[in-house]
């Protein structure tokens, strides 16, 4: 059996993360042999070879290109996913009429082999996964429903996900499937978790937060709001951990809030998890997610969770509030009273937070995403 993964990403995105957590779970756990790649459209996946060395790249160039496309920004990116879909149209034809995989899982830009699989005639069946909120405008939405036709499998991240697009009735719906992320690794977590982080942080109380320094993360609310966690808890210290876009100008925002020492900048970090294992809390102030993969990350961890009830994970993870702490979307105000809420907390209390949050947790490891995997394809 023959299975291709289609993903161009222009940053380390936790789809990335995915894509080859779920190589490594059909590698780990199937009986069948299995030939798995990744296809590489313009050098994206030659970005991080350290996670790819034992995985089979395919490339559709003879020379990267990816130093050079623009990124960042809303027209910049859209420019960007135009180049690669033009550029690789016909060398996608060609790779699939030459190798034939029995599945093409396609995760980002779907829009290209949603296409390809409608124009050519082949056995390769098509799997779209539906990675993040997925945000539809007419245009999306009739040519999902057009060119859906020759979709094998849809598979969504959440519950929330699914229902939507039930709801949106773009594909046929017994061709939608449930199909957790592979977040967890727990022999990585526990091999990783316990690693020295800066000692400089060992006698502060730690608020931790992750992810991609963009618009989505609103890590710009949460700087506003710590500024006024400060005054009434001022034992606190925040780590924020990414890199992105918006560097600077949070960086303006620390500056301009006159929080520049109770404020940390980290940047991308390859161990997330012994931040994790040393924070009081962690707190998601995103705009959007589906699931939200540090969310999964931080409740393996037994890590209190704050978090907004945005679309579509938090809600889905904290089991509407019983395994963490959700305040309304954007909303300041609420964030703050939140932390006042989970500061108030009793012991006993919180345990049963994070016992219920861990419970949830579990359905997205590696183990449980092949075991659902195996239901959509045959593997």
């Amino acid at each position: 059996m023959k299975i291709y993964y289609w993903s161009p990403f222009l940053s380390r995105i936790a789809t990335v993360a995915s894509v080859i957590k779920s190589i490594e779970a059909i590698e780990d756990y199937s009986k069948k042999k299995v030939d798995l790649s990744i296809i590489d459209s313009v050098g994206e996946w030659k970005q991080i070879p350290e996670k790819t060395k034992n995985i089979k790249i395919i490339k559709l160039y003879k020379k990267s290109i990816i130093e050079k496309l623009p990124r960042g920004g809303f027209l910049r990116s859209r420019f960007t996913q135009l180049v690669i879909f033009f550029l690789s149209f016909f060398r996608l034809i060609n790779l699939l009429k030459k190798d034939k995989p029995d599945y093409l899982i396609a995760h980002l830009i779907i829009s290209l082999p949603l296409a390809v699989m409608m124009l050519i005639q082949s056995k390769t069946k098509l799997v779209i996964r539906i990675s993040g909120f997925p945000k539809l405008n007419i245009f999306r939405k009739i040519y999902w429903k057009f060119f859906g036709k020759k979709v094998h499998k849809v598979t969504c991240p959440t519950i929330a996900t699914l229902e939507k697009l039930k709801l949106l009735n773009i594909f046929d719906q017994k061709k939608l499937f449930l199909l957790h992320d592979p977040i967890i690794s727990p022999k990585t977590i526990v091999l990783k978790k316990n690693e020295l982080i800066d000692p400089k942080y060992n006698d502060k109380k730690i608020i931790i937060a992750i992810g991609r320094l963009t618009k989505q993360k609103n890590f710009s609310l949460l700087l506003h709001s710590f500024k006024l966690i400060k005054k009434k808890h001022p034992d606190y210290h925040l780590l924020i951990l990414g890199s992105g876009e918006e560097e600077n100008r949070l960086k303006q925002i620390i500056q301009n809030l006159e929080i520049s020492n109770d404020v940390d900048l980290l940047g991308f970090e390859e161990n997330p998890y012994k931040y994790l294992n040393k924070a009081e809390c962690f707190i998601l102030s995103s705009l959007w997610e589906d699931p939200g993969f540090v969310l999964v990350e931080a409740a393996y961890l037994n890590v209190p969770i704050i978090a907004s009830n945005c679309p579509n994970g938090p809600e889905e993870i904290l089991q509407n509030g019983l395994g963490g702490y959700l305040f309304k979307n954007n909303s300041q105000a609420q964030l703050i009273e939140t932390f006042d809420r989970f500061c108030q907390t009793s012991k006993i209390d919180l345990k049963i937070k994070k016992i219920k949050s861990k419970k949830s947790s579990k359905a997205f490891t590696k183990f449980d995403h092949f075991k659902n995997l195996q239901k959509i394809i045959e593997i």
